[in-house]
């Protein structure tokens, strides 16, 4: 039970209401940021402004995944108003609270460091993104069935990382029979590719094999199919890209030959939120019990 715990949750999409409902039904207090279009009444939850918070007495605050902008604005999805969490707030808690956020940027790494409170990144767990990657690639499977004209059967793909994620999409994908290739720099993912039963190969020699590929799905945060990756890639092929922005291609040369490119990070709260939010609830309220 989390009775006595004071928690802020601060924005964020569907997911975050498994998060409330979860901490609510375990007795825990909680002040509601953002969400004053959020019909559900949660016993024990009160929705307040940032600047109303009692935060000398806030165990915890949880952001959205998306955690916070380059200028501490939050997204809220349930409410229009402008959020923005910066370093007074966390300076006004007990040195104990802890800030739990899916990722993090320069902005939001910096305030919990100067306020000298606990930052924790949940996306950085292996459990939550090796959960996540299940929705993640059933979203990507829906996507490229939805603006495909060929049947993924005997497609050529071509996944890029062999990640948490990326691992779970390229099994997916095999299964339905697609013929997968799996693009990759380190010797020892080569070597994991060969073993599923794939087609192993090295990210410089990306540009060979991309002549005859249908779709591409990549999951590495940085660029990697570059314009000169592009000018190989047939007009048709479709790039399903997961990774967070910018993603990993170069949008803009893509749509100039025609390409379709998709940049769609965080498909879980798109296609799955309830099994996201309840993945996130779960780790959430094991955390915080230790804390």
């Amino acid at each position: 039970m989390l009775e006595g715990k004071h928690i802020v949750i601060i924005g964020g999409d569907a997911r975050q209401l498994e998060i409330i409902r979860k901490l609510s039904r375990l007795q825990a207090k909680l002040s509601l940021v953002g969400f004053q279009q959020l019909d559900d009444g949660f016993i024990g939850a009160s929705k307040e402004g940032i600047d109303d918070i009692n935060w000398s007495n806030v165990d915890a605050v949880i952001l959205p995944v998306s955690g916070t902008d380059a200028h501490g604005s939050v997204e809220t999805v349930f409410s229009n108003e402008k959020v923005i969490l910066n370093r007074k707030h966390l300076q006004q808690s007990p040195k104990h609270c802890v800030i739990y956020s899916g990722i993090s940027n320069e902005y939001l790494t910096d305030i919990t460091k100067k306020a000298n409170r606990k930052l924790v990144k949940l996306m950085d767990r292996d459990d939550i993104a090796i959960y996540n990657s299940i929705p993640t690639a059933e979203g990507a499977l829906m996507i490229a069935i939805q603006h495909t004209d060929i049947t993924l059967h005997n497609a050529d793909i071509i996944v890029l990382g062999l990640g948490r994620t990326g691992m779970t999409i390229a099994r997916t994908f095999s299964a339905i029979g697609a013929k997968v290739k799996v693009a990759v720099r380190e010797a020892d993912l080569l070597a994991r590719a060969t073993e599923m039963g794939l087609k192993a190969i090295p990210i410089s020699d990306l540009e060979q094999h991309s002549e005859a590929c249908d779709l591409f799905i990549n999951t590495i945060p940085a660029l990697v199919l570059t314009e000169k990756v592009l000018a190989k890639i047939p007009t048709h092929s479709l790039i399903i890209d997961l990774a967070s922005k910018p993603g990993g291609t170069d949008f803009d040369y893509a749509e100039k030959r025609g390409i379709r490119a998709q940049l769609v990070p965080g498909l879980p709260g798109i296609v799955a939120p309830k099994t996201a939010g309840i993945i996130l609830a779960n780790v959430l309220t094991e955390l915080i019990l230790e804390q």
